[in-house]
């Protein structure tokens, strides 16, 4: 495991975690279509669950491309099943309670929270194409928009950009 940023063109780290309906996930069984992983701090609070809602809100849309969506924070496969009810997403929360993904795509930062040092998901965006590699990274996401700009990410890899 290793805290190095995941770039552009590199291959997409393999993990396996629970979903959230309780399945397992693994990453490189997905291969065939693409994937975004969206990493965040927190279920239930609200940059999160907007961000959520936006995804949400576009999935039909990022599904017409075959593309899978799957959002991953430290919280547990049990929260992310009410998060995922409460705000009825149509895709899978993974839980990575012991940080094993976030470590591989190196978004666990220190942050300023509330004048203290706190360590925690720095927002992060990944498209991965079909065949694995890793084809756009968003870090330091600000929510406003960026669901639309991934899902216009993955427009622009289907026509073979």
């Amino acid at each position: 495991m290793s805290d190095t940023p995941v770039r552009e063109g590199d291959p997409a780290p393999d993990f396996e975690l629970e979903a959230s309906g309780g399945d397992a996930v693994r990453l490189s069984e997905l291969r065939g279509a693409p994937v975004v992983l969206y990493f965040y701090p927190k279920d239930h609070t609200p940059g999160c669950t907007t961000e959520a809602q936006d995804f949400r809100d576009l999935h039909t849309r990022f599904r017409r491309r075959q593309a899978r969506v799957f959002g991953i924070s430290r919280d547990t496969a049990r929260t992310h099943e009410n998060f995922r009810t409460k705000h009825e997403l149509p895709f899978e929360l993974l839980a990575d309670p012991e940080e094993t993904a976030c470590r591989q795509y190196g978004v666990m930062k220190r942050k300023n929270m509330y004048g203290r040092q706190v360590r925690g998901i720095e927002r992060s965006t990944f498209l991965i194409d079909a065949d694995g590699v890793v084809r756009r990274v968003w870090r330091k996401v600000r929510v406003p928009g960026h669901a639309e700009e991934v899902l216009g990410a993955v427009a622009e890899l289907a026509r073979g950009g």
